[in-house]
């Protein structure tokens, strides 16, 4: 498990341009965005799965990441796994989640990006799919990730947008790593 908050921070810091560097002006504090896909999903039903044990649990983790990263704003989709992913984190910080409905990639991520910058300086937790949580990365200005593959659960994104130059991303993991599955090893990781 990663020390989410001293790597939200250090990373937040290169945006900074506090008292310590006279050379560029104080800039407003970054907006540091976390995605992550829902946790592991039940076989059943299998239009709307809900989470298996292991994504209830993975769901236990993400509330950690979150706490220590200050999470301020979470969005998920109108679906089961991705709403009961965050569930443990909105009722710990007291935050409502809000939902924008999945539905053609391109413009789901779109819509989640726009969202996002609603909340500029705070830090926004998103809980997608292995194909929008890249898809929403790239709408936010950052190099798009490759999709998941549909064994990773354990990635995050941390994506931070400030005035200094360009979105960058860190990507981590968290919670139980994820299975090795022979189908993804094609895939650049």
């Amino acid at each position: 498990m990663i020390a989410t908050r001293a790597l939200v921070a250090s990373f937040a810091a290169a945006f900074s341009f506090g008292p310590g560097n006279t050379s560029r002006p104080i800039a407003a504090p970054p907006t540091v965005v976390l995605l992550v896909r829902h946790g592991e999903k039940a076989a059943q039903p299998p239009q709307d799965p809900v989470l298996s044990e292991a994504g209830s649990a993975r769901a236990q983790a993400l509330l950690t990441v979150a706490r220590d990263a200050g999470v301020t704003a979470i969005i998920t989709t109108q679906y089961e796994r991705t709403r009961k992913t965050a569930e443990p984190t909105a009722a710990a910080l007291h935050i409502t989640p809000e939902v924008v409905d999945a539905g053609p990639v391109a413009q789901h991520a779109k819509a989640v990006a726009d969202q996002i910058l609603k909340h500029a300086g705070g830090t926004v937790l998103v809980v997608g799919h292995s194909n929008t949580v890249p898809a929403i990365v790239g709408a936010l200005g950052a190099p798009k990730p490759r999709d998941l593959c549909d064994s990773e659960y354990d990635q995050l994104f941390v994506v931070v947008i400030g005035d200094a130059g360009p979105p960058r991303v860190i990507r981590s993991r968290y919670g139980v790593a994820s299975a090795d599955d022979p189908a993804c090893a094609g895939m650049s990781r």
